[in-house]
């Protein structure tokens, strides 16, 4: 068996990194993707490996002669790579590939080494690695039947979005038997270049070949192995941390966008796994053309809809770009000292200078602590604010109702500005029950300030939507002044329109989280090594008692596709192993417990 290599492409997406390198050339932490793909080859001890060169080609040849590759090298030139496309490259290879079974390989793929395992071990002489298709992907797609043949390779004039979850996308790895290439593909890529030129695509004679009535080709689906294929500076940092050796902190940096990793089953940020229902977003889907081509309204419009949903009087609410944007900017405009419960949601703290912070860290492996806490250990500080964030993140700790209007009446008497961050409350038991969003409430505690996030209970985090509301109009008034006129777009905007026709469901899906939290608790209480904190919250802060520390814990729960929170960097917990666990739906969490089990 051979490998034969297409690098012939000039990379010109990539930028100034392929200005003087091939595409092949570029590095992906450290190492060059030809480097790893010419390893990985000669791990299965093939006779030989042909790279179809142009672009830089001596260059290439002279990087690969340093890299000590013990499988025999040979070369072939397209000459004029910058007029042709690669199937003209592997019409210049065709006599390689009718000598001995090939595998063909694009030069600007990373892959982990199942890939060519999983191709070169399958019983199948001819395949096409396929992977489900994703809505961020680009290329070549296909449908495959129940056997999997390749009924159909789409064109980019036939393909259509909604048909995605029938699309698979071609990996552009193939196993190529002799007899394949001899009695099928050279034919076809002989008449298909002198028919149509070399301006084309190498798959295009796929496409032709599937329409016979025994293609001798089919395709084997990839499950949960890496791959990427790297065309643009995005493509390499996404690949940059999927192939990390620390993968874990190239992840978590993104901070979201977790939607480009399909595999990935996210347990690190909060969402409400039963909310928007399908209905919802399926009004949003219907209008979704009128709406990216229109301009949202201003803050005026967008107070009246959140007013409206909130039952609050306008004057008193402000909509943020998420509640990121508000809390940004009331900690920049708070003058005085805050005082800040440890654990908490680092936004608040990082917004403000360390010398103006007074912390209270309870002094408890639970994290946990009181109204009568608060008040005793602020009552001799000199603080001009009071942060609660109920249920605190991340250690879900809940202060109920009675005791927040104790707490609002003796920060109102010591003129303390109480800030509190109702996020999570939702997720309470007694639900939206335990909100302080009244306007009799804001009314009679005219210090109080409250921000809620929307993307958290309410499930739509793309939509960056949250609240703060006040009787002090203000201070709403200046931080309306704050942000942008339009600092929400349109899609936010029509989702506080329409949610008022949902607003029944979403407290059924509140009951239906917090029955599964309750049950998820008793799952992740059958692990002998881990504690579960109580929590209010749509999260878990587990503390690990033995076999693993939080950070090992994490990588290897990330190897197999979950992603949790390490909190033993977070300062407010020394070192210790505690990890955060969000709660997703049954189905979820159910593979989340095995897991842990199997490990």
């Amino acid at each position: 068996m051979q490998a034969i290599i297409l690098a012939a492409g000039m990379g010109k997406r990539l930028g100034e990194l392929t200005q003087n390198n091939t595409k092949c050339m570029v590095r992906v932490n450290e190492t060059t993707l030809i480097e790893r793909m010419l390893h990985q080859l000669e791990c299965q001890h093939l006779e030989r490996i042909i790279i179809v060169i142009g672009y830089q080609g001596q260059k290439l040849k002279d990087y690969i002669a340093t890299l000590n590759i013990s499988v025999p090298v040979l070369y072939v030139e397209n000459p004029v790579y910058d007029q042709t496309n690669n199937i003209y490259s592997l019409y210049l290879a065709k006599n390689y590939l009718q000598e001995q079974d090939t595998i063909l390989l694009e030069s600007d793929l990373i892959f982990e080494n199942a890939v060519l395992d999983r191709l070169i071990q399958h019983p199948y002489p001819s395949l096409a690695l396929v992977a489900k298709f994703e809505s961020w992907m680009d290329g070549t797609a296909v449908t495959l039947d129940d056997e999997d043949n390749i009924t159909h390779f789409i064109t980019p004039r036939q393909f259509s979005f909604e048909e995605i979850p029938f699309y698979y996308k071609t990996v552009n790895i193939y196993k190529f038997s002799k007899h394949f290439s001899t009695s099928h593909y050279v034919p076809f890529l002989e008449a298909y270049c002198k028919a149509l030129g070399n301006n084309e695509y190498y798959e295009q004679v796929l496409r032709v070949i599937t329409l016979l009535d025994k293609p001798e080709l089919k395709a084997l689906r990839l499950s949960n192995e890496s791959w990427y294929e790297i065309d643009d500076i995005q493509d390499l940092d996404i690949a940059e941390s999927i192939f990390a050796e620390n993968p874990l902190k190239k992840i978590a940096s993104r901070y979201g966008g977790y939607w480009r990793y399909p595999h990935i089953l996210d347990y690190c940020y909060l969402v409400n796994p039963y909310f928007p229902n399908s209905k919802l977003l399926a009004e949003i889907k219907a209008n979704f053309e009128r709406l990216i081509t229109q301009y949202p309204s201003g803050m005026k419009v967008n107070s009246l809809l959140a007013a409206k949903n909130f039952n609050l009087r306008p004057e008193y609410i402000v909509v943020g770009n998420g509640a990121a944007e508000l809390i940004k900017g009331l900690m920049e405009i708070s003058e005085g000292k805050i005082g800040i419960t440890y654990p908490t949601f680092e936004e608040y703290p990082n917004r403000r200078k360390p010398d103006s912070i007074i912390p209270f860290r309870p002094d408890n492996p639970d994290f946990s602590y009181s109204a009568k806490d608060l008040t005793e250990w602020f009552a001799d500080k000199n603080i001009s604010h009071l942060l609660l964030v109920n249920p605190d993140n991340p250690s879900g700790n809940f202060i109920p109702l009675e005791d927040l209007f104790l707490l609002c009446k003796w920060t109102a008497q010591r003129n303390i500005t109480l800030v509190l961050d109702e996020s999570f409350v939702d997720f309470s038991t007694g639900s939206t029950g335990n909100s302080l969003l009244r306007n009799d409430i804001l009314e009679k505690y005219r210090h109080l300030v409250i921000i809620k996030s929307i993307s958290k209970s309410y499930g739509v985090p793309g939509l960056r939507l949250g609240i703060m509301a006040s009787s002090d109009t203000l201070l709403i008034e200046r931080l309306k002044q704050e942000v942008a006129i339009w600092n929400i777009n349109s899609f936010a905007e029509f989702y506080m329109q329409i949610y008022g026709k949902y607003e029944s469901v979403y407290h059924q899906a509140c009951q239906q989280f917090i029955a599964e939290r309750k049950r998820f608790r008793t799952e992740l209480e059958t692990i002998p090594w881990l504690k579960v904190i109580p929590s209010e919250a749509n999260y878990f802060l587990c503390e690990i008692t033995d076999k693993y520390t939080s950070t090992e814990l994490t990588e290897k729960l990330l190897a197999q596709n979950i992603l949790i929170k390490d909190c033993a960097t977070k300062q407010a917990f020394k070192g210790k192993n505690y990890i955060r666990i969000a709660i997703r739906d049954t189905k979820d969490n159910n593979r989340f417990i095995m897991c842990l089990k199997n490990l």
